[in-house]
């Protein structure tokens, strides 16, 4: 058997290169990552009245003009007691999780009698055992509810809270139509709870 020791140097002196290239390659990629946030616990979502808008919009589908969009995110109840547990009675609640809930109306509504001018706001709510009352506020891009100045409330309204026969997991937010109004449905572990917008 021949052997070529000049040929198995050079297959050496090689794999010594690139080895320990590839692993400073490895090393950047994972460094790169590292900078990239992790998936939340509480994922972002929004809603549109009405419901699907962009898409139905990209089909040319659309038979009535954009009213409504709220952008919140969903913590899940994972086995804990949420209304009178993690979200307190009597207290602010942001809406959700992570930045307080946003709210943005495409076109003048009306709310518990007040005219609501189009822009974008912020939701809160302060939740009891049998009604929520829904604050919105003109201070925007806030986390939590830390910062939350009363003085800068919109409106207020009172809504009853529905007892629901199967639980939700993730909270969940959508608007119905009713008549010549739509509601903003709030749902999570056994509630669930309209607030009225009247177009």
């Amino acid at each position: 058997m021949e052997c070529y020791p000049e040929k198995t140097n050079e297959f050496v002196m090689k794999r010594n290169v690139f080895l320990p290239s590839l692993f400073l390659l490895f090393g950047i990629a994972s460094i790169a990552q590292s900078g990239l946030p992790a998936v939340d616990k509480s994922p972002m979502d929004m809603c549109y009245y009405p419901a699907q808008y962009p898409s139905l919009k990209t089909q040319d589908r659309i038979t009535e003009p954009l009213t409504a969009r709220v952008i919140y995110s969903r913590p899940k109840k994972e086995g804990r007691t949420i209304f009178g547990g993690v979200v307190e009675y009597g207290k602010l609640w942001r809406l959700g999780a992570n930045e307080a809930t946003e709210i943005e109306f495409y076109r003048p509504v009306i709310i518990a009698g007040k005219k609501i001018p189009k822009g974008r706001y912020t939701l809160f709510a302060i939740v009891n055992e049998k009604s929520w009352t829904f604050i919105i506020n003109k201070e925007t891009d806030v986390w939590g509810s830390f910062k939350y100045n009363q003085a800068k409330d919109v409106v207020r309204v009172i809504a009853p809270v529905q007892v629901l026969n199967e639980p939700v997991e993730s909270l969940a937010m959508t608007f119905e139509k009713q008549n010549q109004s739509i509601n903003l449905v709030i749902a999570w572990e056994n509630v669930k709870v309209a607030m009225p917008v009247s177009l």
